[in-house]
């Protein structure tokens, strides 16, 4: 292996430290809580992170997207120290506080549209989902919400029930909420044989606009909620004209379109949303992830109107906007502005896809490459003609470079997706070792497959 300037491990994972650890967690947390890398931070910054036995690691992985200005960012912690000082949490529902004001009226200021907007904020993206499907079940007086195939919206009951994979996020824990309904979504790369990009296409918009004919009356629906590029889905982009087509059928009917920008926000797709890619002018907008720098808030981006049809006491939760939170997101929006990071999206989004397209010419494993902005995957598969989902080539890959000192993971219906969520803030230097090491970690993936075959 070769010498490594920023990753590094020594020996096995997990080490003697994080061994102890691992034990006093399988004593006191379920199992049900998934983990990654077998070991425990000790302090992370940038895109860096150091566990109890002396590991670096290069992230790759954000906390799923969490950490776009990367780990610790110097402004962030300042604004922690600060608002520590003054006060932790009055309630917003008790005694307001400027912090959720002023970070309200930034949001609106950015978010598409010219219209009157206001926001409400609330602890995780879950929540800012169910949220705006209530604000939009007021608003239009109707029970149902239509989410689309492989869509992720959460582990509540509502946003469990409106997200599409069944293991491991729904199976066994039904009953699910009613009125949901799910709408198809295209997936270019797994279209039928023999039909074109622009047939496929047509087909989906047409399927959508049968879908109000044949599964749901469109008079009864509050709201569709898309996710601009699907994250637990495989980074699926679909086509601006199949996300107008949407729009405006949502238009047509009085249909609030509610765009999940949870994944995709905060300059992951070189814009400060991603639906920006699409021309199109969301009726709601949900935010969290990489909003506050790892900090607990989520919130809802509105037309005032739509906004203001409930009445006080209707909305709201105890740690909802949280000054400590809302302190780090503004923060977090001045540091995208300061440091361009909506142009680092999509540079950093075409040095990866670069990168992953050299790797789909040497190996016949990489079967699709794809993203928008930093928001970047690669499918892997057993064949490219029946493109096969490989998932345990996926696994092996992901185990191999956290072995090298890189962190990875996966997604996808199948499993079989690599996923990208590097912090934004990560060095051009990082970026290079980092897809070094996944390139290592591919070959000898794919070297120990064709032994055990």
């Amino acid at each position: 292996m070769m010498t490594r300037k920023f990753a590094k491990v020594n020996g096995s994972l997990p080490g003697e430290k994080a061994k102890k650890l691992l034990e006093r967690r399988q004593n006191a947390v379920p199992k049900g809580v998934s983990n990654g890398v077998p070991t425990f931070a000790e302090k992370a910054e940038g895109a860096l992170i150091h566990d109890v036995d002396g590991n670096t690691f290069i992230d790759f992985v954000g906390a799923i997207g969490v950490m776009n200005v990367g780990h610790c960012h110097p402004k962030v912690t300042e604004a922690l120290h600060k608002q520590v000082d003054q006060y932790i949490h009055p309630g917003f529902n008790v005694m307001m506080y400027e912090p959720y004001i002023e970070l309200a009226e930034k949001l609106a200021a950015i978010a598409p549209g010219d219209h009157e907007k206001e926001v409400i904020f609330f602890n995780s993206g879950a929540e800012a989902v169910e949220n705006a499907v209530k604000i939009a079940r007021k608003y239009t007086k109707r029970p149902g919400v239509v989410s689309f195939s492989r869509g992720y919206h959460g582990r509540t009951l509502l946003t469990m029930t409106m997200t599409s994979k069944v293991k491991p996020y729904k199976y066994e824990f039904g009953p699910f909420a009613p009125e949901v309904y799910k709408a198809p979504y295209p997936y270019a790369y797994r279209r039928p044989e023999g039909v074109t990009e622009e047939q496929y296409e047509d087909m989906i918009i047409e399927q959508f606009r049968d879908f109000f004919i044949n599964d749901a009356a469109p008079e009864t629906i509050a709201a569709v909620v898309m996710e601009p590029v699907q994250g637990e889905g495989g980074f699926i982009v679909p086509s601006k004209r199949f996300v107008q087509a949407v729009y405006e059928e949502c238009q047509k009917h009085g249909i609030i379109f509610i765009a999940d920008e949870i994944q995709a926000g905060f300059a992951r797709t070189g814009r400060y949303f991603g639906i920006e890619h699409f021309d199109v002018v969301p009726d709601l907008i949900t935010v969290s992830k990489s909003m506050a720098a790892g900090l607990p808030i989520s919130g809802v981006i509105g037309r005032k109107e739509i906004m203001d049809a409930s009445t006080p006491g209707e909305l709201g939760g105890t740690y909802s906007g949280s000054p400590l939170a809302c302190a780090a997101g503004l923060a977090v929006l001045d540091i995208i502005e300061e440091e361009n990071l909506n142009e680092r999206g999509t540079k950093l989004g075409e040095t990866v896809v670069n990168r992953f397209r050299q790797l789909a010419e040497k190996y016949e494993e990489v079967g699709d490459v794809r993203g928008l902005g930093s928001m970047c995957a690669m499918e892997l598969v057993k064949d490219r003609q029946t493109k096969e989902p490989n998932k345990e080539l996926t696994n092996l890959l992901i185990k191999e470079a956290n072995d090298r000192g890189l962190l990875l993971m996966s997604a996808g219906a199948y499993g079989n997706v690599l996923r990208l969520l590097m912090p934004l803030v990560i060095t051009d230097e990082q970026a290079e070792e980092g897809l070094d090491i996944l390139e290592d970690a591919l070959e000898a993936a794919v070297a120990q497959l064709a032994v055990q075959a």
